[in-house]
Parts: structure tokens; C-alpha cells; sequence
């Protein structure tokens, strides 16, 4: 009995030692092992893989990394610069320790050039994407060499772009020279450690494109994403000086891509997807190329004249972009600050630092010498400020929206150029202006405050929908101050983003109640701003549950609802989410007080079906779901187009409703609340 026990022990034993040697076979690769042409190495979990290819059009063969779902994500290429001209390419383990990549004629393409001698080197492709050459039987994380340390074009979470202090050296992205050819190209995206911390797209040694400084919790002028999707890093101490990001949670997959045309894109896809969205892409526009508007000039893309001179200033010529200063500066006569609120600050090309100046004292050092033309006082740590000091002329100063992180630079000018001097009659005369103006303008600002007082009285009488029950009123569309809002959300801060759409970023907030809530601060095209309040779930909205093939069954007949997770999209002649729209509003712009009837029946049939409007094409006759349900209607057929999860708790006669007229959304409530014909969207319009 103890004999069969034990030779039991030994066979379960060695099971499972051939299994995880058999598990280490498709990421590692030892001394005297092949990867040929058409063979791959594949990480642990599945999520990259090593092997040969040919990149568009070319027939040349190329040794890189790649996401296993996305195959033409590529991230990393070893042999840039010497293609295999067939698929005879091999790359193995050297018996001296160094990954090497051999052609037919087993000439060495390309190396790792790792020197010394390791006693079990091995090779093993790790899930973050990063090739690594080690000793066996040395420590998990010490690597005789790793791919992380000569990028491509890909910048994956991990991975570092910046300096070697001790050894000077520096690791940046370099792009393909085109989608066929992997070579490097003619643009680079490096860590500029000049000044401050930036990060910079470069073509040779031009700046195409730069970010604004470190601030501590990331680069100025840059989308400020909240930390639920990422986190950037930089890390800076006596040994070097680098970026690098991580991503949150293990959902997703994220890369950062410096394109052949010199664009940065930040792209993110679901864990296992193979559809890749961009988060951001820069330059943004034309602002955020390098310099557009030329000196002492700022930058914008809301204004008709995009670029424009910075106040005190004037073109250098007419047309020129270039502007200098209208009056010199003169230490002698006092000299004031102008305030440019929200920009990207200009670039480090002149400039004094230091940290231990509060903005007061900051604005007394610039005063004090004669040459300082600007300054601003940047966050760099936490709870830690450094004051920045400009020498000579402002270069690259942009204006940036409210999603992205903008600095106040203080310009220094002449006094006459703020209206600050003059003779005594000119300043006499100038008081009396200023006094003028300011009475006549609280006169118009009181008579503006009570009339829109007059006309949210007014507004609240319509919009307060109240009934009495019980004795009791009940609001059913209850309206929120600003402040109340302002509090809940925290002064609508980064930290509380939580999405943006083409209406305009989303907050999360909470109500001295206790109860959670999300607010869209709808964009202010108009010159108003107004918002749209709704309860927070924090468990996503119930698609998730309705498109979902295995939840959807959670939800029967009774307690099935909706709520889109698709993009809004705005254009120049309509807003709102395509799938949704009533084709007169989304082709011709004609909105009237029907048009969100359709809307609403989109929403009914999303509901029944369990199928998504957007993306569906029936097999039979290629038909969207609207469509579909058309045909289906009219061969009496219109139980079809149940989700079959609801056949046993469905109630057949609120399936099966008559199509009507398109009716307003008022009359539609009123029969919908009264149990009368349901309105149909399917009547041809």
C-alpha cells in the first residue's frame, strides 16, 4: 500500500513538473532553442507575442512584439534598421548569453551585445511586453537585458523615456519612417531635462511639439484624465531622471504611439479587445505646434485671429507673427505685472528657477533685475512651489481649455502700457473715467441681477412641477443652485471628472444628503452655461446588463430599463448620439417637439430586443435594428424581436402595441402614465 502511495506521489509529482515545463515553453526561450519564421513566443497571461512579420506592404521580415488580440499593434521592433529579405530568420540564445537574430546564411542581424557571460541565460517574454534576458538562477527582476530599454515607437505602462545621469545615456521613442518601413523615422518624443521637466516631439533638432511643465501631479497643457483610467510618473533622483505611467486596474491595455506623421496618440482598449480608441492626441491643434504664433504672442484657437500679441506688445512688421514690446522697460518709473490666466507657460529657453520662493517674493526677485520679463510660480511636488523666471522674448504660450492643466504667467510691462501713468490731467482725467465707468457699470450690473432674479422666479414657478398628495408637495423636477453644486462637486475638480462627451465633461458629486450624484456641465456655446444633474450608479448604467449575453437574463420583463454608453457626437448642424437621432434631425437638422418621441422609441426597441441599435445588420437582409423591427411588424412577426430571456416573464399585450402617429413628448408621458397605446416609432415617417 505505502509503495502504490509513493510511485502515486512520484507520477502526480512529475505531471506536474512536464506541465509547467510545458507552460514555460511559450514564453521562454533557453540556450540552443529557435524561434523560426512562422513560430512565436506568447506571455503568461496571454497578452503579448513575439514573432516575425512583414508591416504593410513590404515583404521584408521583421523580429518585434506585438499585442496577441491586436497583431497590428505593434510595440517593438529589435531589427529596425536590417531587415530579413526572407523567412528564413532565426532568433535564439547564444551560447555566450546574448539573444541574437540570424539570417539564412546565420549571419548575425542583430544582438542584444550583452557583455560578459551568463551561466543559464534565458529569454522570456514577460505580460507587460518587455523581453528579457536573464540568468535562471539569479533574482526575478535582474535582467542582463530588457526590450524596455531601446523603445521603438511604443511607449508601454512601465517602460521609461528620459536619462541615465550617471552613464548620460537616454531612451526615447523614435517613429517608424513609414507604415511599411519601421526604420527610424524623422520624429522623437524625449523627457527635455533643460529647464524644468517637459516632454517634447522632435523632428531633428526642431521642436515640433512640447508639453508644459511638470506640476507635480503631471505635464501642463495636457488632457488633466482623472487617475481611474492612468497615472503619470516621473521619478527623478541622483542615478536619473525619467516618465513613465501606469495604468489602473488590469481592464485595460494602454500605449502611448508616436505615428510616422509626427502625432502622439494616447490609445486604450478593453482587456482582450482588439479595438483600440484614442484617449488623446497631440498636437491638439495648430496651437500646440511649437512656436506657431511666434514671440511675445499667444496663442488661440477659440479666436478668430489666432494668434495675437500679448498686451504692451505690437507686431514686429505688419503680418509678422513676431511681436515686440510697444514701450521698452525702464527700471527707473515702476513697472506692473500682466496676468495670463489658464496658458501653457512659455518655454524654458531663458530662465531662472527656485524653489523657495513663495508668488510674493517671486514677483519681488523679478522686479528686482531688469531683465526678467515674466514669471509664474509652478507646483513641482507636493506642497511644493518653484518660482519661474523668464529672461528675454516669450515663446510658445498657448491658451488651454478647462480639462487641461493651464498655469498663470505674470508679464512684466511698463506701467504706461497698463494705464498706470501720464501727466497730471491725463491721470486726473483717467480717474474720472475709471470712476464713471465703474458707477455706470454697477448700475447695469444691478439692473442685470434683478432682472435674471425676475426671470428664475418665473423659471422656477414653470419648471417646479409640483401636485399635491396627501397634503403633501411633491417636486418632481427639482432645480439646484450653483453653489450647492460648486460644493458637492468640489469646485467641479479634476479629482471628481469622471467622463467627457461633445455636451461637456461630466462631474461626480455629493448632496449635503448624503446622496451621489453625476453633473454634465453642458459647453457654453451659447455664452451660458447650464447643467444636467442625475443619480449617480456607480455600478454603470444597466446596459452593461442588457447587452451583455450572459447578465442579460438578470433583468425580466418588469424591471428592464436603459442607458447608451456610445460617445455624444457634435457637429456643426446637430448634437446628440447617432443610433438615436430621428433621421430628419440627424440628415436635415429639422428638430421639432416629436423628434425626441423617436429617441425614445430607439430606447423601447434597445429595450425589448436586447440588441443595440448602432453596429446591428441582420444576416438576412443587412437591415439595422429599426429596420428589423419594421418588416418584422409588418409580417405580424413582432414577438420575434423579443429578447428570448424575456419569453416567461413578458406580458404579451405591452409588447404588442398599434403604431400611431408621431406625437410630442408631453402627450406621449400623459398615455404612457394613463396605461393608453404605447407611441410607436416604427410608423413610416
Amino acid at each position: 500500500m505505502e509503495r502504490g502511495s509513493f510511485f502515486t506521489l512520484i507520477c502526480f509529482l512529475l505531471l506536474v513538473f512536464s506541465h509547467l515545463e510545458l507552460s514555460e515553453e511559450a514564453d521562454v526561450l533557453a540556450v540552443g532553442g529557435l524561434v523560426s519564421d512562422g513560430e512565436t513566443l506568447v506571455s503568461a497571461l496571454e497578452t503579448f507575442e513575439l514573432g516575425f512579420f512583414s508591416p504593410g506592404k513590404s515583404r521584408n521580415r521583421y523580429l518585434g512584439i506585438w499585442y496577441k488580440n491586436s497583431p497590428e499593434a505593434v510595440v517593438w521592433v529589435a531589427n529596425r534598421n536590417n531587415p530579413i529579405a526572407d523567412t528564413n530568420g532565426v532568433l535564439t540564445v547564444s551560447d555566450s548569453g546574448n539573444l541574437v537574430l540570424l539570417n539564412r546564411t546565420k549571419r548575425v542581424v542583430w544582438s542584444s551585445n550583452v557583455s560578459g557571460t551568463a551561466k543559464h541565460p534565458v529569454a522570456r517574454l514577460l505580460d507587460t511586453g518587455n523581453l528579457v534576458l536573464k540568468d535562471k538562477k539569479s533574482m526575478p527582476e535582474s535582467y542582463l537585458w530588457e526590450s524596455f530599454d531601446s523603445p521603438s515607437d511604443t511607449l508601454l505602462a512601465g517602460m521609461k523615456i528620459g536619462w541615465n545621469l550617471k552613464t548620460g545615456e537616454e531612451r526615447y521613442l523614435t517613429s517608424w519612417r513609414s507604415v511599411d518601413d519601421p526604420s527610424p523615422g524623422n520624429f522623437t518624443y524625449r523627457l527635455d531635462i533643460t529647464g524644468l521637466p517637459q516632454l517634447v516631439i522632435g523632428r531633428g533638432l526642431m521642436k515640433m511639439y512640447r508639453t508644459g511643465p511638470w506640476n507635480g501631479i503631471g505635464f501642463g497643457a495636457v488632457p488633466a484624465v482623472p487617475d481611474l483610467v492612468f497615472k503619470p510618473i516621473l521619478i527623478s533622483n541622483e542615478n536619473e531622471i525619467y516618465y513613465t505611467f501606469k495604468t489602473v486596474g488590469n481592464t485595460i491595455n494602454m500605449r502611448l504611439w508616436l505615428n510616422q506623421s509626427g502625432y502622439l496618440q494616447r490609445l486604450i482598449s478593453d482587456h482582450g479587445s482588439n479595438r483600440w480608441g484614442v484617449l488623446y492626441s497631440v498636437p491638439f491643434d495648430q496651437c500646440g505646434s511649437y512656436g506657431f504664433c511666434g514671440a511675445n504672442s499667444v496663442c488661440s484657437s477659440r479666436r478668430a485671429d489666432t494668434c495675437e500679441c500679448i498686451q504692451g506688445f505690437i507686431p514686429e512688421s505688419q503680418g509678422s507673427t513676431n511681436c515686440v514690446r510697444e514701450s521698452s522697460l525702464d527700471c527707473q518709473k515702476g513697472e506692473a505685472f500682466l496676468r495670463l490666466a489658464g496658458v501653457k507657460v512659455p518655454d524654458l529657453s531663458k530662465f531662472h528657477s527656485n524653489e523657495n520662493l513663495n508668488p510674493e517674493q517671486c514677483e519681488a526677485e523679478c522686479l528686482k533685475n531688469c531683465s526678467c520679463t515674466a514669471y509664474a510660480n509652478l507646483s513641482v511636488s507636493d506642497g511644493h512651489t518653484s518660482c519661474l523666471m523668464w529672461f528675454g522674448d516669450l515663446i510658445d504660450i498657448s491658451e488651454v481649455s478647462e480639462v487641461y492643466r493651464g498655469e498663470d504667467v505674470f508679464i512684466r510691462l511698463p506701467s504706461s502700457s497698463l494705464g498706470l501713468t501720464g501727466d497730471s490731467s491725463t491721470r486726473n482725467r483717467l480717474i474720472v473715467i475709471i470712476l464713471v465707468s465703474i458707477i455706470s457699470g454697477l448700475i447695469m450690473l444691478g439692473l442685470v441681477v434683478f432682472i435674471n432674479w425676475r426671470k428664475s422666479r418665473k423659471r422656477d414657478q414653470s419648471l417646479h412641477l409640483t401636485r399635491l398628495e396627501g397634503g403633501k408637495d411633491e417636486r418632481e423636477v427639482p432645480l439646484f443652485d450653483l453653489s450647492s453644486i460648486e460644493i458637492a462637486t468640489d469646485n467641479f475638480s479634476f479629482r471628481n471628472l469622471i467622463g467627457k462627451g461633445g455636451f461637456g465633461p461630466v462631474y461626480k458629486g455629493n448632496l449635503p444628503t448624503g446622496q451621489e450624484i453625476a453633473v454634465k456641465r453642458l459647453s457654453k456655446d451659447s455664452g451660458e452655461e447650464r447643467m444636467l444633474i442625475y443619480e449617480y450608479m456607480p455600478n454603470k448604467s444597466l446596459d452593461c446588463l442588457i447587452f451583455d449575453h450572459k447578465r442579460r437574463a438578470q433583468l425580466s420583463w418588469k424591471n428592464r430599463i436603459i442607458g447608451g454608453n456610445d460617445e455624444e457626437t457634435k457637429t456643426n448642424r446637430v448634437v446628440g448620439t447617432y443610433g438615436y437621432m430621428a433621421p430628419e434631425y440627424a440628415v436635415d437638422g429639422t428638430f421639432s417637439v416629436k423628434t425626441d418621441v423617436f429617441s425614445f422609441g430607439m430606447l423601447l426597441l434597445e429595450i425589448v430586443s436586447g440588441k443595440r441599435n448602432r453596429g446591428y445588420n441582420h444576416p438576412d437582409h443587412r437591415n439595422n435594428l429599426l429596420g428589423h423591427a419594421w418588416l418584422l411588424w409588418n409580417e405580424d412577426r413582432a414577438l420575434e424581436l423579443m429578447d428570448t430571456v424575456l419569453e416567461e416573464s413578458c406580458v404579451k399585450s405591452e409588447v404588442l402595441r398599434e403604431p400611431g402617429d408621431s406625437f410630442s413628448a408631453t402627450r406621449t408621458t400623459t398615455m404612457l402614465t394613463e396605461n393608453e397605446v404605447t407611441i410607436s416609432i416604427l410608423q413610416a415617417r
